[in-house]
């Protein structure tokens, strides 16, 4: 079955969206994926053939061994990770800058019945594991205090910025040393692998991560993250506390049906790849318009720069839709995904330089 693509109302307004990478549409690979597992019946609650290969699947992809468990929302994976591997009176260790800190609305805490965030600083958005050392032993066996119990890490981080992997080996060997647990918030992963070169082993499990949010939605996918284990033993505890939280699909092939397309034929790697790309020919074409200012160390496909508010309103009246002022004022953040065309990106660096700064 061939899939038609008309176009939508959303497809033809006049707007080129940089909001954020969950604004684009599916992959049509995912979509033709979806309508072929559609079809008959099939064992409900991931008891089906598809959602029982998928263990098997992702560790061929990570090179290990891996238990999965799939998620309709990165909140809830990151969630559900972070309440498996810490008590009640534990707390993770996080960047302030950090999504699980900034922007989950509580739901880390309220996942795991009121684990504390405590946040470690670091240049561009990463935890400096000098700062996490020094966190990680104080106040240990203190009854008074939470003890500190998961450090999680943004991979890519929420300004672009990517861990490299000795910094990622540091902060692994800091949580060996102190008996913490491993956690990757990894909503943008596929772009950091982009970025670093690197295989996903590589940046995960062989860096000493325990348990990564393997992220699909800003990638291309219609609505799925992956729990991906590399401690094999927290599946049994997610996967109820998954059902309690109210996470279980009962249509789970059409979850696992859109992981099963997007880690075929590399489209997680290919979809990243581009979107990398667009954000590169962006950050090129903005570093020569004198009057704007790229802010932040990116690698991957986000662009925060600082210009004027002429020059932001000038761009909107374009039908450029971005986030602005939101992180100051005058700072806007630009995403690209997998479905931007270069020759919006030309498109916006005309106006950009055309426009009153």
């Amino acid at each position: 079955m061939e899939i038609t693509m008309t176009n939508s109302p959303l497809a033809t307004k006049k707007t080129i969206g940089l909001t954020s990478d969950n604004i684009a549409g599916v992959s049509p690979q995912i979509l033709q994926h979806l309508i072929e597992f559609s079809v008959g019946d099939a064992t409900p609650y991931g008891n089906d053939e598809l959602s029982l290969e998928l263990d098997r699947k992702m560790s061929t992809l990570f090179e290990t061994e891996v238990a999965v468990v799939l998620v309709p929302t990165g909140t809830a994976a990151n969630s559900l990770c972070l309440a498996a591997m810490s008590p009640a009176w534990g707390a993770v260790l996080c960047h302030p800058n950090s999504h699980i800190n900034n922007d989950e609305c509580g739901a880390p805490e309220f996942f795991s019945n009121g684990v504390k965030l405590l946040t470690i600083d670091g240049d561009d958005c990463k935890i400096d594991p000098e700062k996490l050392t020094q966190r990680a032993t104080l106040k240990i066996g203190d009854v008074h205090t939470v003890q500190p119990a998961v450090v999680s890490v943004t991979q890519a981080t929420e300004t672009g910025s990517v861990y490299t992997l000795d910094e990622l080996r540091a902060i692994g060997d800091v949580c060996k040393s102190h008996n913490l647990k491993y956690h990757m918030d990894g909503a943008r992963f596929a772009n950091a692998v982009d970025a670093l070169g690197c295989t996903p082993a590589e940046m995960t499990w062989k860096a000493g991560v325990d348990a990564l949010s393997f992220g699909a939605t800003k990638n291309g996918a219609f609505g799925v993250e992956v729990i991906v284990l590399f401690d094999t033993s927290l599946k049994n505890e997610i996967e109820y506390r998954r059902k309690r939280a109210g996470h279980l699909m009962s249509k789970m092939r059409f979850l696992s049906t859109q992981i099963d397309a997007y880690i075929s034929d590399n489209l997680w790697l290919n979809n990243a790849q581009h979107a990398n790309a667009m954000a590169t020919k962006l950050r090129n074409g903005i570093s020569a318009i004198e009057g704007v200012e790229l802010l932040h160390p990116s690698k991957t496909n986000i662009v925060f720069c600082k210009m004027s508010p002429i020059t932001i309103a000038t761009l909107h009246e374009h039908g450029f839709e971005f986030l602005a002022n939101r992180w100051g004022d005058g700072v806007a953040r630009l995403v690209t995904n997998f479905a931007t065309k270069a020759e919006d990106i030309d498109a916006f660096i005309d106006v950009l330089s055309a426009s009153d700064k």
